[in-house]
């Protein structure tokens, strides 16, 4: 799942491909805005068939934050 989040995340960013680990934070590593983040999000529901809560985005820090949370989705 990573490895498809990287694509979505380049597409936003201009990072190097390695510099997205598990552990990169989406603000402050990898320098989304608020409003990157929640468009995102939203590609991470299509892509992966889910549907995330609002609420529940508050504590998504990090790439790897974010897979488990979709994971938990699905």
């Amino acid at each position: 799942m990573i490895e498809q989040m990287k694509e979505i995340i380049l597409q936003y960013v201009e990072v190097e491909e390695s510099a997205i680990v598990p552990e990169s934070r989406f603000i402050e590593d990898l320098g989304f805005n608020s409003y990157d983040f929640m468009s995102i999000l939203g590609e991470f529901e299509e892509k992966f068939g889910v549907t995330v809560n609002e609420t529940d985005i508050i504590n998504i820090q990090t790439v790897g934050e974010a897979a488990e949370y979709i994971n938990s989705l699905k």
